[in-house]
Order: C-alpha cells, then sequence, then structure tokens
C-alpha cells in the first residue's frame, strides 16, 4: 500500500471493521464505535483520500479501496473480520468479500448499490451533472479534481455483476432506509443475488445509522449474534 489510513480502534474482541461513505469520514460511525466496542474490536477506517487518510498515487476507484482494506488487515495482523459498510463503504465491502471471501466472516451492507443506475434516476441525474461540472472545472482549477474524483465514485463505479454475488457464502446483511437514495428494488436485488442473505429496512433516509442508530444497531447486533 502507498499510504497509511488512519483509523481509530475502540474495545476488544473479534474485529469489526466499519467502512464510511464518500466523502464522509469515520467519524460518520460515532453512534457504532460506542455502541459495538463493548463486545468487538471495532476498526473504523477513513478510507484513501477521505478523512485523515491521504490521497496517494493508487487509482481513486472502489475496487482500489478494498486492496487497501485488505493490505490494512494484513497490517493490523486480522485474518478475518466482520464488515460493515455504508454507501460506497457497502460498495467497498461487496467488493472486498468477492475478492476475499475468506477473510470475511459476516457482511453488512448499508445503502449498497451494484452500479449507478441503482440509485434513484433524479439523485443520479444531480450526481452526474455536479461530477461533469466538476471535471470541466478542474481543467483550470486544480483543487476542482479532488470534487471531480469524489463524484466520479457514484458516476462511475462499482460495477458489480449481479451474477457474481451468487459467490458469497458467508451471513450477509442487507439493510437500507425506506426512503433510500438507492432504489428500494435496488436493494431487494442485491438481497436477492445473495444466497440465504438477511433483508432488513428501518424506516428513514439513507443515513439510517446516524438518525436511528438504536435501531440500526439493534438489527446488526441482533445479526451478529446469530450463529
Amino acid at each position: 500500500m502507498d499510504i497509511q489510513l488512519h483509523y481509530l480502534e475502540a474495545g476488544e474482541g473479534f474485529p469489526l471493521i466499519l467502512l464510511h461513505g464518500n466523502g464522509e469520514n469515520c467519524s460518520y460511525f460515532e453512534h457504532q464505535i460506542d455502541y459495538f466496542s463493548e463486545q468487538y474490536r471495532v476498526i473504523a477506517v477513513d478510507t484513501r483520500g477521505h478523512g485523515m487518510s491521504p490521497r496517494g498515487e493508487a487509482p481513486f476507484t472502489i475496487r482500489q479501496f478494498a486492496w487497501d482494506l485488505f493490505d490494512l488487515m494484513n497490517e493490523l495482523e486480522i485474518p478475518k473480520a466482520h464488515i460493515l459498510g455504508f454507501s460506497d463503504g457497502g460498495n467497498i465491502a461487496l467488493c472486498f468479500a468477492l475478492a476475499h471471501p475468506e477473510r470475511v466472516e459476516k457482511l453488512i451492507v448499508n445503502g449498497a448499490n451494484l452500479y449507478p443506475a441503482g440509485v434513484k434516476t433524479r439523485d443520479q441525474r444531480e450526481i452526474t451533472r455536479q461530477y461533469y461540472e466538476a471535471c470541466e472545472a478542474a481543467e483550470y482549477d486544480p483543487d476542482a479534481w479532488q470534487d471531480a474524483e469524489m463524484l466520479g465514485l457514484m458516476v462511475n463505479d462499482p460495477y458489480i455483476r449481479p451474477r457474481s454475488l451468487r459467490k458469497l457464502h458467508m451471513p450477509v446483511l442487507v439493510i437500507a432506509g425506506t426512503n433510500d437514495v438507492i432504489k428500494t428494488g435496488h436493494t431487494k436485488y442485491i438481497a436477492k443475488c445473495i444466497p440465504h442473505s438477511r433483508l432488513e429496512f428501518i424506516e428513514g433516509d439513507h443515513f439510517i445509522a446516524a438518525s436511528q442508530p438504536e435501531i440500526f444497531n439493534a438489527i446488526v447486533d441482533d445479526f451478529l449474534s446469530e450463529y
């Protein structure tokens, strides 16, 4: 890995890795860190170019972020972990689990999407418009390139083939808000493609882990406690 990822660590026990969404950092999971650190070794990561983690020179893609996670787990000598990913973090978690299934004990994907069309049409159109504007601005304003790269993650990634999800045989929880930015049908489709996955919806928008932490944590805790 060409960079040193920043992360917060709390608690002891089996590792639980938390992956935040686009443009965020590990502080998004403040309610989850406090709650789950009572039972697990919680590691909340700032992904490449987010929070306190440097951008580095490697490609700024979802799959590169998954490779960064692989390197971090090796660095921390973690052979296997539960992984909880939100939004782009959920996409990273899916890519990681597909590439390294032996390193995932249980997988939780919250508000993930397999491809850009999984996002509600109006929202995706706005994201795409902002992306192209940022790309144009980056031609004369180097600082705009950071915005373009960040938006590009939602325009050009992750493009996960639905059929590939059949390979996921670890326990998987797919969870989203009832009024999520991700289409309800797309979330259901992800769950349908993963053998024996569990599907849950919580009343709320895309950010249910932050806005409904008691309900969110209870559902995740119940899933992690199952044998």
